[in-house]
């Protein structure tokens, strides 16, 4: 019933945007956020001409719509402290624990063929897929509450340090409501305008969502199938090489492995090149492609890992090595937990 009645509201909005006119919603704006005259300004106006030029918008529909955002405060304070700012010891116990193990397992019981046809068709494993949606939105339950609208152009007209990247992500946006049907003033999602149970931007929305349960639409708020498969496609698209490791600890001395850990989280170094400078691998590995070396702090000492291909094409969903490990190291967790559990039946 949610689907249908944002479906029908959808419509309307989507009508309304390519026949004309836009109506006021700033009477329920949330509170503390400041009204901006968005369309009063030089940047916006060039933003509007722009999409009215290159994409066939109404310029008066447009005007309508950036008439009622309302900049959002809560988002610049936020995006400024990001959980990926502090240290791998505290990042960890965010996504590693016993809640969201076991909900992650809860998850998979739950949507068993779900998981295993994703596999089968992009060729990522579930635990992997459970792990993200798990790390993204605890399984669905976390979307979040910014309306995408207001987040993106908050982001793309008043946050300097990233505004070029966000004007983008905010033209994608409107593209892709203008494609899917959806109502823009309507949708909410994370601090940075990310969507949906796997928590997609919109260019990835546009470029990697996949109607996985062949409604006709790709709809990644409702459908854990969707979610699902999008992830596994998103995966599979940045590279994910099914039955490959992903990362393993490695011994080396800090000032022997601060020249490689540098050079970021690409592979770029060749197993046998990091052997014969003394990084040791603590398990047996054959692999015939690069690697990087990922440094990790820990409370008392730093944790080195060799990056391989599957774990740089996680980082693709966010480019941050702790939260790599923190969707693999969960996402091994949860295939433990589900193992024993259907051990147990």
């Amino acid at each position: 019933m949610r689907l249908l009645l944002r479906s029908i509201t959808a419509l309307a909005v989507f009508l309304t945007l390519t026949l004309g006119g836009c109506s006021s919603h700033a009477a329920v704006a949330e509170a503390g956020n400041a009204p901006m005259d968005y369309p009063a300004r030089d940047d916006v106006r060039s933003f509007i001409d722009e999409m009215v030029a290159r994409h066939d918008f109404r310029r008066d529909d447009l005007h309508a719509l950036f008439a009622d955002v309302r900049q959002q405060t809560r988002v610049l304070e936020v995006i400024q402290r990001p959980a990926e700012g502090k240290p791998w010891y505290q990042y960890r116990p965010i996504f590693l624990n016993p809640a969201r193990i076991r909900q992650g397992t809860e998850f998979w019981a739950e949507h068993r063929e779900l998981l295993e046809r994703a596999e089968a068709t992009y060729g990522v494993p579930p635990e992997y897929l459970v792990a993200i949606i798990g790390v993204e939105t605890f399984y669905g339950r976390h979307t979040g509450g910014f309306p995408v609208l207001d987040t993106l152009t908050t982001l793309g007209f008043d946050y300097p340090p990233r505004a070029r990247f966000f004007r983008s992500e905010l033209e994608h946006f409107l593209l892709l409501t203008r494609e899917e049907g959806l109502n823009p003033r309507g949708l909410e999602g994370s601090y940075a305008g990310a969507m949906g149970k796997s928590q997609f931007i919109s260019s990835s929305y546009r470029n990697f969502a996949v109607d996985f349960d062949g409604d006709g639409r790709r709809d990644l708020w409702e459908s854990p199938a969707d979610a699902i498969g999008s992830v596994a496609n998103y995966f599979k698209r940045h590279g994910w090489v099914a039955g490959e490791p992903v990362t393993l600890p490695a011994r080396v001395e800090d000032e022997v492995a601060a020249p490689f850990a540098e050079k970021g989280m690409k592979p770029s170094f060749s197993l046998a090149e990091l052997t014969a400078a003394g990084v040791e691998p603590l398990r047996p590995l054959s692999y015939d492609d690069n690697v990087a070396l990922i440094a990790l702090d820990g409370e008392e000492y730093r944790e080195y890992w060799l990056g391989l291909r599957n774990f740089y094409v996680i980082t693709r969903y966010n480019h941050s090595p702790l939260y790599a490990m923190a969707v693999h190291q969960l996402a091994q967790e949860i295939r433990q937990a589900y193992q024993r559990q259907e051990a147990a039946r």
